[in-house]
């Protein structure tokens, strides 16, 4: 039983470092950043992001503002993030307004970044291990696997990724799998279910309300 809780801790903190991906990209950003392969890019920056989060004690203690923050100026360059909630929302994304559309990236992002930060004073000595790479030069999506090793068992965290074009394009995140779940498809179920009750502006409302509650924490 302690094995089990201790991975899905890991879990946690795992999930919660992921969504500071890219936190030190600011720091060492190749100066072609779009011909970086996707492997070499995972790699990059989930060791950068574990040295920035143990280096920096009040985003480990989990400052929502500061984490929020550092989300806003280096991890969005790096993560489809519209697509991310587009998946999660399914369907009725497309019927959405740009408004709605806007509003649910926004609530989104603060759910993901409130629920997870208390777990980063769990960043210590986790070190991370891409595992053999298969793409090809002419993907246009890919999967790189990763272990994140720690004094426990090591844990699974896989990332989606997609080859954007133009200058400010290269390899994006839009999914990410802990411990085998994937996080889009995990929000998904729960997202079709107050969909189904309420509608879009349901969702939006369900999104402010779970935010709003995990403030107070």
């Amino acid at each position: 039983m302690n094995q089990i809780l201790q991975r899905r801790s890991l879990g946690r903190l795992i999930l919660a470092a992921s969504m500071l991906l890219a936190g030190a990209a600011a720091f060492v950003r190749p100066a072609h950043a779009a011909d970086e392969a996707p492997d070499a890019l995972v790699k990059r920056l989930s060791t950068d992001v574990l040295d920035t989060i143990k280096a920096d004690k009040s985003i480990k203690a989990g400052d929502v503002g500061k984490i929020m923050q550092l989300v806003d100026s280096k991890i969005m360059p790096n993560v489809n993030f519209q697509r991310m909630t587009a998946s999660a929302v399914g369907p009725a994304w497309r019927q959405a307004t740009p408004e709605q559309q806007q509003r649910l990236q926004e609530e989104f992002k603060k759910l993901l970044v409130r629920t997870y930060a208390g777990a980063l004073d769990q960043v210590s000595d986790q070190t991370v291990s891409v595992r053999p790479f298969r793409g090809s030069p002419d993907d246009k999506e890919v999967l790189v696997r990763t272990e994140v090793r720690g004094s426990g068992d090591p844990v699974q965290l896989d990332y989606r990724l997609e080859k954007t074009p133009g200058e400010a394009g290269g390899w994006k995140i839009y999914n990410l799998n802990v411990l085998g779940v994937w996080l889009v498809d995990t929000y998904r179920s729960q997202f079709a279910q107050e969909i189904s009750a309420k509608g879009i502006d349901g969702l939006i409302a369900k999104l402010v309300e779970r935010n709003r509650l995990n403030g107070k924490k």
